[in-house]
């Protein structure tokens, strides 16, 4: 189990942490430009605060307080990719971390209080525990309640914000397809109660065409349609729009679809995705294989104010994109990049980091075990407590103790002990202060 830290002095953001503070980065430039009054109600709560001392059964050792639940979903859902059975206090954990709505926030640290209204309810964070929590299986009732509480705060244009009442954006739209799709719900049939738009018809808006710099084209923005092309952005946009998750299947043997950036030729606009979600993926796609050309296999982060620098974990999501998408030989040159590049940075920012780079591996067909030299699995496992001992994958649903399914396909755990899983993402942090990968 990894150590328990002193968290007397607050610790520097976790590699999950920094991701969502870009992403609220972006948010603050888009509020700007709109010239926005007040943030939602929403955005004044805030999560616990940083605790003294980490609870048993968190994953890493760094401060939680705005990616505790973000973290612990990625690394269990990673666990159970590779047929890891999680540690039981990892889960619950995780599952303690439920509002009575359905919802989740970043962290609390009193599970056994009552969430109230400055509990900064989180879209991402819930939609994170939903895709891992349906991938265990037995958590059915939780994953319902989840699904609910996000299916609630649906906005009008079909997509969601990471806090409830605020503009939506890709990245939380596309977290939440993941979702939906996870516990079995088909997210085209997810609709506003005004308007009946699909989180599809929000990812759309995102969509940078043909009237926006050939550089640009087939890009989708964080949130404004004028905005400046985002890599993390696309990456999101490109497997939410294919109704895929965190966890992408690698492409069957000899599926190679290659690889077509946006067209703009006698009305190819609306051909290669003004209105087909399909070919709008097509179309990121085919502007992250040329930003990732352009900087030597790796995106470039795009903190305000910071030196431009390689961003490992976008990159591991844009290899997940393309590999979501069918493009297995596209997505093998980021990868190998990865294998040489990503260990460091992974055993610097702990588990949420490990557990990208395993899901990278896994949508292509690639052994995290012996990742450039690194087994991720292990290195994972040492961030927090020892999972259970020995797997159990047999692709048969669990069920939880009142019958009902765990909500969700893909392989679930037999468990005798009723383990949970979940996953949270806090975008948008500054936000929550007022002031998203």
């Amino acid at each position: 189990m990894a150590p328990m830290a002193s968290m007397a002095q607050p610790a520097p953001l976790t590699h999950s942490a920094a991701f969502l503070a870009r992403r609220a980065a972006a948010a603050l430039a888009a509020v700007a430009v709109l010239g926005a009054a007040a943030a939602p109600a929403a955005y004044a709560g805030s999560a616990s605060a940083s605790p003294k001392k980490l609870p048993a059964g968190l994953y890493g050792t760094k401060d939680p307080q705005y990616d505790g639940v973000w973290r612990q979903s990625l690394a269990l859902l990673a666990q159970d990719t590779v047929g890891i059975r999680p540690a039981a206090s990892a889960v619950r954990w995780l599952t303690g971390q439920q509002c009575a709505d359905g919802s989740f926030t970043a962290f609390r640290a009193e599970p056994g209080t009552p969430c109230d209204a400055k509990t900064s309810r989180d879209t991402n964070q819930t939609a994170a525990a939903v895709q891992a929590l349906a991938a265990l299986g037995g958590h059915g009732e939780t994953v319902k309640k989840a699904v609910s509480w996000l299916k609630s705060v649906q906005n009008d244009d079909g997509g969601w914000s990471s806090m409830a009442g605020a503009a939506s954006d890709a990245n939380s739209t596309s977290v939440v397809i993941g979702a939906l799709a996870a516990a079995g719900e088909k997210p085209r049939s997810v609709t506003s109660k005004k308007g009946g738009k699909t989180p599809y018809d929000a990812l759309l808006t995102f969509r940078l065409g043909c009237e926006a710099k050939a550089d640009a084209r087939g890009a989708f923005t964080f949130q404004l349609k004028g905005a400046a092309p985002s890599a993390d952005a696309t990456a999101a946009a490109a497997t939410g729009a294919l109704g895929k998750g965190f966890v992408v299947e690698p492409a069957g043997k000899g599926a190679d679809t290659p690889v077509k950036p946006l067209g703009c030729k006698d009305g190819d606009d609306e051909k290669t995705g003004g209105s087909d979600v399909a070919a709008a993926a097509q179309g990121g796609a085919g502007y992250l294989v040329a930003q990732l050309d352009k900087n030597g296999q790796h995106l470039l982060s795009a903190m305000p104010g910071a030196k431009e620098q390689p961003d490992v974990g976008n990159t591991a999501d844009a290899v997940v994109a393309l590999a979501a998408g069918a493009h297995p030989t596209a997505a093998a040159k980021p990868l190998k990049w990865l294998e040489k590049n990503a260990a460091s940075w992974a055993k610097q920012n702990g588990p949420a980091a490990y557990a990208q780079l395993v899901l990278a591996a896994h949508a292509t067909g690639t052994d995290p075990r012996s990742f450039g030299g690194t087994d991720l699995v292990a290195s994972l496992n040492a961030t927090g407590p020892e999972p259970a001992a020995g797997s159990t994958k047999d692709g048969k649903d669990s069920k939880d103790a009142d019958g009902s399914k765990g909500g969700g396909f893909g392989l679930v755990w037999i468990i005798g002990i009723g383990l949970a899983i979940g996953a949270g993402i806090g975008f948008l942090l500054s936000s929550r202060k007022k002031t998203q990968l």
